[in-house]
């Protein structure tokens, strides 16, 4: 076994994964996976530059994991950026930032190979499931960009979009600096043009249709999971592998939208980072399952960083 440690920064949220992997089963023990939401991508869909106290609070994030890292004793790290630094005029200050921290150097990865760790982690452990029929179209909604991916055992095709949960929440949800609470039927309107428009491009170089199985992936479906099962607190167990009915889908998403800040924070299972932005990244999940005709998604919590520690092997 090899111990490896897997790092994924995003809009929203930078995680770890330190795990042992087998180099020639895969298998992958567990040892430590954590989350942070640093919100990297504040304000750069309108500044395009990473803000000061984005970053500090993403360094500060990195400090607290090259402990974690330093103390299981990794042999093998792998940072891996995506959605907001991949956009950013500043982003050699984030870089340099990472390197004197955690002695690596981010991997500004674009959407397509974020697609391919995505898959890899989301459907290693489906392969065989005969109740689960391929093709898989697995689904990363994330802070800044959704990835979509269509495969058997491999991916066949990939597309990421520009539609997430943080980016539609600041470009459409957001009246005088302040998140609308709640959204009115215009901007609500207004996200759900985005999120088709987005859809459109991503068919045209993935077979959306094809899939007979749906996978979700990242905080915002693992999130409506969790409200779908009424959990008196975040359950990774019980939320990986659980599937939600579209019909629960729109739902929660119709709730979420029609919600307060309180009520939405009230929820036990709902992380404090999350609360602006959840139902934005709900309303995603459905336009999606309602585009391709899923009557369920599979939700999983082993996603890109999962395929990042398989990759260091």
């Amino acid at each position: 076994m090899t111990r490896v440690a897997a790092v994924d920064c995003g809009t929203n949220s930078i995680r770890l994964l330190v795990a042992d992997v087998h180099p020639d089963t895969g298998e992958l023990v567990e040892l430590d996976r954590r989350m942070t939401i640093v919100r990297l991508g504040q304000g750069v869909d309108r500044t395009g530059r990473l803000a000061p106290e984005a970053l500090e609070r993403t360094f500060a994030a990195c400090r607290e994991y090259a402990a974690v890292i330093a103390e299981h004793g990794a042999e093998r790290v792998r940072f891996v950026a995506t959605s907001a630094s991949r956009d950013a005029e500043n982003r050699d200050d984030f870089v340099r930032g990472v390197v004197d921290i955690l002695g690596v150097e981010p991997e500004v990865v674009t959407g397509d190979q974020e697609a391919e760790f995505s898959f890899t982690g989301a459907t290693r452990e489906l392969t065989g499931r005969a109740d689960l029929k391929r093709p898989y179209l697995v689904v990363d909604i994330g802070g800044g960009s959704t990835e979509f991916v269509v495969g058997e055992e491999h991916v066949r095709s990939a597309r990421s979009v520009d539609v997430g949960c943080v980016r539609m929440t600041e470009r459409h949800l957001v009246q005088d600096g302040v998140v609308s609470d709640p959204p009115s039927a215009a901007q609500i309107e207004a996200v759900r043009a985005d999120i088709e428009a987005a859809l459109d491009l991503a068919e045209e170089t993935v077979p959306l249709r094809e899939a007979r199985t749906l996978v979700g992936l990242a905080g915002s479906v693992t999130t409506v999971s969790a409200i779908a099962q009424d959990l008196p607190e975040y359950d990774s167990a019980r939320i990986h592998h659980s599937r939600v009915t579209r019909d629960r889908v729109r739902e929660i998403t119709e709730w979420l939208l029609r919600s307060t800040h309180a009520e939405r924070a009230a929820v036990p299972s709902m992380h404090p980072g999350r609360v602006d932005v959840i139902a934005a990244g709900a309303l995603v999940l459905l336009a999606i399952m309602e585009r391709v005709g899923a009557e369920e998604v599979v939700v999983s919590e082993h996603d890109i960083l999962d395929g990042i520690a398989w990759s260091l092997v």
